[in-house]
C-alpha cells in the first residue's frame, strides 16, 4: 500500500461544482453526529471534557455559525443554526452541552379512501370529511402564473392522490405540532445552571429529537434525550395505517419519561446515533423508534474512550478526526481465510489483509475497500439473497444487516450458505479491483483514497454562475480521508466519491478552563464570498486542526482583530 504520510494532491480535472450525482448515499449514513463527555476522573485535566461534532450536508456558506452572546444575564458561546437565535451546542460558563440525533419516530403515513361521488372528500369514521384545499399562485418566468392546489387532511399534507383508485396519502408529523419551533428550545437550556434545570428544559424540547450530553464546572456529567414522541396506542408506526380514525395519536409522551443518565459509573458517556435505549427501558410500550443508524462509530468511540484512562484535549481532537473503520475490520476478517483462484483477487485480498482499517487519504487499501463497499458488495449481496425485482428496487442494504448476514451466512443465504457467502465476497471484490484499475491505473502502489474522495462546498447559486463565478462562491475540492462509518464521517456519492455529509463544526470543551477549549468550522465563518473569512477555515478543518474557543473577556480582548459598532440611525 501507499504510506499514510505520502502527500495527496487532488487533481480532478472537472470538479463537479454544478452537477447532481446519480447515485445517492445510503440514507442511514446521512443521519450523523458524535458527542461524548468524560468525568474528571477520566481526564488528565481533572475537569470534565465535552466533545461534539454534529454532522450535516455540506454547502457554502457554512451550515453552522459560531457566536458568543454576551448580555445581562447571558454569557453563552458555541454554534447554532444560522437562521435561528441562540446557541444549541456550546457552554454558558457553568454548563456545557452538545447534541446528536436520537431516532424517535415522529411521523406516520396515513392512507385514505376518497369519496367516489366527491373526490374532495375522504373517509373518516362513519362519514366523509372535506379536504382542506389551499391554492397558491406560483410565478413562472416567460409564462402565465401557475395555480398550485395543496390538499390537507386532519392529519397533515396530502403527498399523493390517485382518483382512479380512490386513494390518498398524507403525512402526520410532530414537526407540525403547535409550538414545535425546531431548535428554538436551546433558548431555554442554554441558560441552565445545573443538571436539574437542563433536564427540565429538555423536557420541553420538540425537534429534532436529540441526545444531549452535559457537563458542569462542579464536575458532573450526564445524558438527556429530548423530542416530541407520539403515543401510538394500537400500532408501532413502522407501516402505513388507515386515516379513518382507528389509528390516532394519543398525545405525546411526557419528556420526563425519556431516558437519561447522571454521573454514569463508567465515568463517560457517548452517543453516535446508535440504538442506545438503556436495558429495561419500556421500549415496546413507548414505541420510540425502530430504525437506527449502524453503530460502528459508537463502537469505535467507546473502544477509544474505554482504553484512555486519563484523556487529554488532544486525545479528544484525535478521536473526532479518527478514520478507523470497524466495519472494514469485520469484512477483512471474513476475507482472510479465503483462497481466490485468480491473481487479481489474490492481490486484492493481500492488500486488504495487511490493512488495519484506517482510511487515510493516502491509503490504497481504503480506496479499494470503499469502492468495494459502495459500488459492488451491497449489489452482490442483494442479488444473492433477493428476487431480481426486489434487488433492483431496493436501496443499499443497511450496513448492520449486511455485515451480520455475511458473518452469519446461514441466516440469509439458505442451503450451502458459506459457499454462497464466499462467492459474494470474492466476486464483488474482483469487480472492485477492476474498478480501481480503471479509476487509478493497474499499479495499486499508485492508488490513493484521497485522489478519489473529495469535499466540495457548493453555493446554492453556483449552478447559474459561469466558471469564474462558481470559483468565487464554491470551496474545494479538497482530498478527504474517512468513510461513512468512521468517527470522522465522510459520506459520499458512490458514482464520483464526492463527500456530501459529515462534521462541519467540531468542538472540544475543557469544562471550567474555558479558554483552553477548541473549535473549528468550515468552510469559513463569513457568508460573504468577498470576505477573507469565507473559506479560510476549510484547509484547517480538512487537516483536523482547531482554533482556541476563547471565552474570558481578557482572552477575547487580547485576540480581537476587528470590532464592529452598530449604532442606531439618528
Amino acid at each position: 500500500g501507499v504510506p499514510a504520510t505520502d502527500p495527496v494532491r487532488f487533481d480532478r480535472r472537472t470538479p463537479l461544482a454544478s452537477t447532481t450525482p446519480s447515485v445517492m448515499p445510503d440514507d442511514a449514513t446521512l443521519e450523523g453526529s458524535n458527542n461524548w463527555v468524560l468525568a474528571p476522573s477520566r481526564t488528565a485535566t481533572g475537569r470534565p471534557i465535552l466533545a461534539n461534532d454534529p454532522h450535516r450536508a455540506y454547502g457554502a456558506p457554512s451550515l453552522r455559525y459560531i457566536v458568543h452572546l454576551n448580555a445581562p444575564g447571558l454569557d453563552v458561546i458555541g454554534a447554532g443554526e444560522p437562521a435561528l437565535p441562540g446557541v444549541s451546542i456550546g457552554h454558558n460558563g457553568k454548563v456545557a452541552f452538545g447534541l446528536t440525533i436520537f431516532s424517535i419516530d415522529q411521523e406516520d403515513l396515513y392512507v385514505y379512501q376518497t369519496n367516489p361521488a366527491n373526490p374532495n372528500q375522504y373517509r373518516y369514521g362513519a362519514g366523509w370529511e372535506n379536504f382542506r384545499i389551499v391554492r397558491e399562485k406560483v410565478e413562472v418566468r416567460g409564462r402565465p402564473a401557475s395555480i398550485v392546489e395543496l390538499r390537507f387532511t386532519r392529519h397533515g399534507p396530502v403527498i399523493y392522490q390517485n382518483a382512479g383508485k380512490r386513494l390518498a396519502l398524507a403525512v402526520r408529523t410532530a414537526w407540525n405540532a403547535p409550538g414545535m419551533a425546531p431548535y428554538f428550545g436551546s433558548i431555554d437550556y442554554m441558560k441552565a445552571q445545573d443538571f436539574t434545570q437542563f433536564r427540565r428544559a429538555m423536557r420541553r424540547w420538540g425537534a429534532p429529537t436529540e441526545n444531549q450530553v452535559y457537563a458542569d464546572t462542579s464536575g458532573n456529567i450526564g445524558w438527556v434525550t429530548g423530542g416530541l414522541a407520539p403515543v401510538r396506542p394500537n400500532w408501532d408506526g413502522l407501516l402505513p395505517v388507515p386515516g379513518d380514525g382507528r389509528y390516532e395519536w394519543k398525545g405525546f409522551l411526557d419528556g420526563a419519561q425519556l431516558p437519561y443518565a447522571y454521573n454514569p459509573k463508567q465515568g463517560w458517556f457517548a452517543s453516535a446515533n446508535e440504538m442506545n435505549l438503556p436495558a429495561g427501558y419500556p421500549y415496546q410500550e413507548h414505541k420510540l423508534g425502530f430504525e437506527w443508524p449502524d453503530n460502528a462509530r459508537a463502537r469505535r468511540i467507546a473502544q477509544v474512550l474505554a482504553s484512555t484512562p486519563k484523556a487529554t484535549m488532544e486525545d479528544m481532537e484525535r478521536l473526532q478526526n479518527d478514520v478507523v473503520s470497524l466495519n472494514a475490520r469485520r469484512l477483512v476478517a471474513l476475507l482472510k481465510p479465503l483462497s481466490p483462484p485468480d491473481r487479481d483477487t489474490q492481490a486484492a485480498l493481500r492488500l486488504l489483509s495487511s490493512w488495519d482499517g484506517e482510511e487515510t487519504a493516502a491509503s490504497a487499501a481504503a480506496a479499494l475497500y470503499e469502492v468495494w463497499w459502495s459500488r459492488h458488495l451491497g449489489n452482490a449481496f442483494k442479488a444473492a439473497v433477493l428476487a431480481p425485482d426486489l434487488a433492483g428496487a431496493m436501496d443499499a442494504p443497511h450496513a448492520s444487516v449486511l455485515l451480520e448476514s455475511l458473518e452469519q451466512p446461514a441466516s440469509r443465504f439458505g442451503a450451502d450458505a458459506v459457499r454462497k457467502r464466499d462467492a459474494v465476497l470474492l466476486d464483488s471484490l474482483a469487480a472492485a479491483w477492476a474498478d480501481m484499475a480503471s479509476l487509478q491505473g493497474s499499479d495499486p502502489q499508485r492508488w490513493q483514497w484521497g485522489k478519489l474522495h473529495f469535499s466540495m462546498f457548493v453555493h446554492p447559486m453556483a449552478p447559474i454562475l459561469d466558471g469564474a463565478g462558481r470559483a468565487r462562491v464554491n470551496v474545494g475540492p479538497l482530498p478527504r480521508a474517512g468513510g461513512p462509518h468512521t468517527v470522522n464521517v465522510s459520506s459520499y456519492h458512490a458514482d464520483n466519491f464526492w463527500q456530501i455529509h459529515g462534521a462541519s463544526f467540531r468542538m472540544v470543551l475543557d469544562v471550567g478552563d474555558w479558554d483552553n477549549s477548541r473549535a473549528i468550522n468550515t468552510p469559513g465563518q463569513s457568508g460573504n464570498p468577498a470576505s477573507p473569512h469565507y473559506r479560510d477555515l476549510a484547509a484547517s478543518w480538512a487537516e483536523g486542526k482547531y482554533f482556541p474557543l476563547l471565552y474570558s473577556p481578557a482572552a477575547v480582548e487580547k485576540a480581537t482583530e476587528q470590532v464592529i459598532h452598530l449604532m442606531p440611525a439618528k
